[in-house]
């Protein structure tokens, strides 16, 4: 009886560790500081969330294809600088699709070199954040980006503007959630990322076409990146030409904190929701305590080091390994 309720423990921590770590983590910031739980702040993490969220939601699909994207930083740095600088050049009109256009192009290449090709999908992409990285300084001179007329542009309205009093940022992630998840889970496609995630040679033999999945995977992920690399231009009206250092292992970490394996062939949007609020609430918490931002850092690595454990821990039903 003892070993049963041994293994039944660890078994759900093995499976919900990560939420009733979140739990912990919640109830000890409102008792350090009470602004935590104030509606503006909660409020507010939802927003400074959704940049990132929006591109959790892409590399979702991607996770659970079976593959890894470690290049959505740098590429959202390049969507933010290209839609900044022909701002100015074309007008919003037109840098906004030309943007899309372009990111859609790096993605479309990720795809075809992981999905046609076969390519290992972390060193490609790991190879791809240098490479969009030096596509970036090129692209700016190694300058910054402002918009010039700021006061005379719809532009902001994506970043900051709001519908019915709800911040746009909050409206066009949710949007894009709502979508994406319907496309996830109820469409033969969603059902196919999930076989190929799951074992992509016997869905290979069962007529479906790996390759092609794979590169659409990463042609999402290149929209929701283009989509954040827009929100973060508008909101900003001007960026640094290197604003998406370091994301990729943010987002990453969002996507695992909710529940997708970095095996493959499980996840949800809904999940990936989740663990972008967690993060989220994680880092203000921190904030609000007084952390230096270093010590965040240190504390965040803990929390990536947690969801990949509790990631392999759900897959074998136990926290420890049998050979342990």
């Amino acid at each position: 009886m003892a070993e049963l309720t041994k293994k039944g423990i660890g078994g759900f921590l093995a499976r919900q560790g990560i939420l009733v770590a979140f739990v912990l983590f919640m109830v000890g910031f409102a008792l350090a500081n009470q602004r935590f739980i104030a509606i503006d702040n909660i409020f507010g993490v939802i927003r400074s969330s959704a940049i990132l969220g929006v591109m959790a939601l892409g590399v979702t699909f991607v996770v659970i294809g079976g593959n890894l994207d470690l290049s959505v930083g740098s590429m959202m740095s390049f969507s933010t600088i290209v839609v900044l600088d022909l701002h100015d050049t074309l007008g919003p009109t037109l840098a906004i699709p030309a943007m899309f256009g372009l990111t859609l192009a790096l993605g479309a290449f990720i795809g075809f070199l992981v999905g046609y090709l076969k390519l290992n999908s972390l060193i490609v992409t790991l190879g791809m954040l240098s490479a969009i990285h030096g596509l970036t300084l090129t692209w700016s001179g190694g300058q910054n980006m402002d918009i010039a007329d700021k006061e005379g542009t719809w532009f902001g309205i994506f970043g900051r503007g709001d519908v019915l009093g709800v911040p746009m940022p909050i409206v066009i992630f949710g949007t894009l959630a709502i979508v994406l998840s319907l496309v996830l889970s109820k469409t033969p496609f969603g059902r196919k990322i999930y076989a190929v995630g799951g074992n992509g040679q016997a869905a290979t033999f069962s007529g479906i076409p790996r390759a092609r999945v794979v590169f659409f995977t990463y042609l999402i992920s290149a929209f929701c990146v283009a989509t954040a690399g827009l929100l973060q231009a508008s909101r900003s009206l001007g960026s640094q030409n290197t604003v998406g250092q370091g994301y990729e292992l943010e987002v990453l970490a969002m996507v695992i904190l909710g529940g997708a394996s970095l095996l493959g062939g499980s996840g949800t949007i809904i999940k990936t929701v989740i663990g972008v609020l967690i993060f989220g609430f994680i880092e203000n918490g921190l904030l609000l305590i007084g952390l230096e931002f270093y010590v965040q850092d240190v504390v965040i690595w803990a929390v990536i080091i947690l969801a990949v454990w509790l990631d392999i821990a759900a897959k074998r039903g136990r926290l420890w390994s049998p050979i342990a």
